[in-house]
């Protein structure tokens, strides 16, 4: 501490040269916020009230970064909804393309629907500032092959497209015999129908190609009798890997369903899977796996098993039975009799085939049978006729629809490429394919496509707007676009096979179009994207309230009010100019001054 000096009779003269100094101390503190618009020039210098200043500049901070987020990310979102839009109109185009249901614009339909996937790949490649929107998070390069691509293969890499794969569904479908694997035979008065295929190499072929019998029905029992069938029964399924699975790999078990559909299931190996999981099975040696396998389906109706080749995955299909019926001709049935067999497809449809008996009926007729002669014999005739006719259009269409929904379920992930029949014909080859266009390469990891890009727009308050091509119902949409893609109609004439295949696709594609995987799953897409959108401008309108109210806090704090310092400042000059004067009168002051 030091203490000044004190002089007697230099008290006033002292206390006055202060306050000069003080005033000039203040006019200086004035001015620089007359020139700066701050109430000081540190955080110091507005004293307890820097809490209430760093508070809010936090937030305001915070409120800038919240907005730059969502601005930088409106465009995707913007971008994404329209892609969504325009793959829902292009399947409304599709549809109404098909809706005549007359085999004279099929021609038309083709195209349009080729069309059509030219645009849809291009919407679900589209990107912004080159991240690709519709990759998930694999978002550097575009994550869905050419149309061309998908539709013909890749010649130059051995990979194969869409048309080959459908080409070698409907050939599996239909069978060696080209009857849809339906066989009948006669024996005296009766006639077998039966499923085809016997031995465990039939069962599996069974379990996953042509059509299902499932009954016959006579308008005339006392004539023709239709026996009690006889149901086919699943053969028991064990599985086998030559090679002990990694931890990550994957593998697929195809389902069949009482409709007659197939549903996939999904596996991941996993060391130590929680005991509740439902999409693992552990890891462990081969013959851990394969029991493990075998246990998981017990019981259950499978189709088909796939992975990755070096697996060495294989189901084995115990014998099993075929469903048959026998129709025993007891008496000459009258003209007009009916005879009526119901198959199922594998697509959850049915089909209906009628026999009508005619006095003379043409050998090739497939809706006839012929009274002259041996009526059995042309009951079997008949229906092999039908068989074939119905097989080449219901079940080819069918078959083109199944394919197409496999292919695009294929995924990049190793051992889910899309199913190819098995060599010999008689299933699905359990070595996932290295010959097929992968048409989606972008992320499938996620089970929530929205999770893969996500804005945070709140302290905390996160939104997702993540989207990936292989969303279900994109992948319907897709599916349902291109297996009329793949077609290719000789024919303009109605009354004929042609006429009826047409009518077939068309049906299986708006089916697929406007199922709720399709066209209304789009819908439930576009909801999200639109909500997430309103979400981010409702923020943005929440953050510019909120940073007003912020910015009013901080008046007087941060910041003056320039009339109230111009006000002071001109006060403080007055004073300091009437201290000026009354100093400098003083200075000169004297004795003889004062006296006189």
């Amino acid at each position: 501490m030091t203490i000044s000096a004190f002089t007697a009779g230099t008290y006033f003269q002292d206390r006055n040269t202060a306050n000069l100094v003080s005033q000039k101390a203040r006019l200086e503190t004035l001015t620089a916020q007359l020139t700066t618009g701050r109430n000081a020039e540190t955080y110091g210098g507005i004293g307890s009230a820097r809490t209430t200043s760093l508070s809010a500049h936090a937030s305001l901070s915070a409120l800038d970064g919240y907005d730059a987020a969502i601005n930088a990310n409106t465009t995707r979102v913007t971008v994404a909804s329209s892609a969504v839009t325009q793959l829902s109109n292009l399947s409304g185009i599709v549809q109404g393309s098909l809706n005549s249901g007359s085999i004279a614009s099929g021609s038309n339909a083709v195209q349009v629907a080729r069309n059509s996937l030219d645009a849809a790949v291009d919407a679900l490649n589209q990107d912004v500032a080159g991240n690709y929107i519709f990759g998930g998070r694999d978002s550097d390069a575009p994550p869905v092959a050419s149309s061309d691509a998908i539709l013909n293969g890749i010649p130059s890499r051995n990979l194969d497209g869409l048309k080959t794969v459908v080409s070698e569904q409907i050939a599996a479908d239909l069978g060696p015999n080209g009857n849809g694997r339906i066989a009948t035979s006669v024996s005296g008065s009766t006639v077998t129908v039966s499923e085809e295929d016997l031995g465990a190499g039939g069962t599996e072929a069974r379990a996953n190609f042509g059509f299902s019998l499932v009954s016959a029905a006579s308008s005339n029992p006392a004539a023709i009798t239709a026996e009690p069938m006889k149901p086919r029964t699943n053969p028991a399924v064990t599985f086998s890997v030559a090679n002990a699975p990694a931890e990550g790999d994957r593998i697929r078990v195809a389902i069949n369903q009482p409709d007659g559909t197939q549903t996939f299931t999904d596996l991941i190996v996993t060391a130590n899977p929680p005991a509740d999981a439902t999409n693992t099975i552990p890891l462990g040696t081969a013959a851990d796996t394969a029991a493990a396998l075998t246990k998981r389906f017990e019981n259950q109706a499978v189709a088909s098993i796939q992975g990755k080749a070096s697996l060495g995955l294989a189901a084995n299909f115990g014998t099993g039975t075929p469903a048959s019926v026998e129709l025993a001709v007891k008496a000459p049935p009258a003209a007009g009799d009916t005879l009526t067999f119901k198959l199922a497809l594998r697509d959850g449809t049915t089909q209906s085939v009628t026999l009508t008996a005619n006095a003379n009926a043409d050998a090739k007729s497939t809706t006839e049978f012929s009274l002259t002669g041996d009526v059995a014999a042309n009951i079997s005739t008949a229906l092999s006729n039908a068989l074939k006719e119905t097989a080449g259009t219901t079940l080819s269409a069918s078959s083109a629809s199944r394919a197409s929904q496999d292919f695009f379920a294929g995924s990049k992930t190793e051992g889910f490429a899309p199913r190819r029949v098995s060599a010999d014909g008689n299933g699905y080859a359990e070595g996932a394919s290295t010959t097929t266009v992968i048409w989606y390469t972008g992320d499938d990891t996620s089970t929530d496509p929205r999770a893969t890009a996500s804005v945070q727009i709140g302290s905390d308050r996160t939104i997702g707007i993540g989207a990936q091509a292989n969303e279900v119902p994109i992948r319907a949409v897709l599916a349902g676009i291109a297996q009329v893609a793949v077609q290719n109609f000789t024919t303009t004439q109605t009354g004929t096979s042609e006429a009826a295949r047409y009518l077939a696709v068309s049906e299986r594609s708006r089916s697929l179009l406007t199922s709720t995987g399709g066209r209304e799953g789009m819908q439930a897409i576009a909801s999200d994207l639109s909500l997430a959108a309103k979400t981010m401008t409702e923020t943005k309108t929440d953050n510019r309230a909120a940073r007003a109210t912020l910015q009013d806090s901080l008046e007087g704090v941060d910041t003056v009010s320039l009339e109230e310092v111009t006000a002071k400042l001109l006060a403080l000059q007055n004073q300091l100019q009437a201290s000026y004067q009354v100093t400098s009168m003083l200075s000169k002051l004297t004795l003889t001054n004062y006296l006189s």
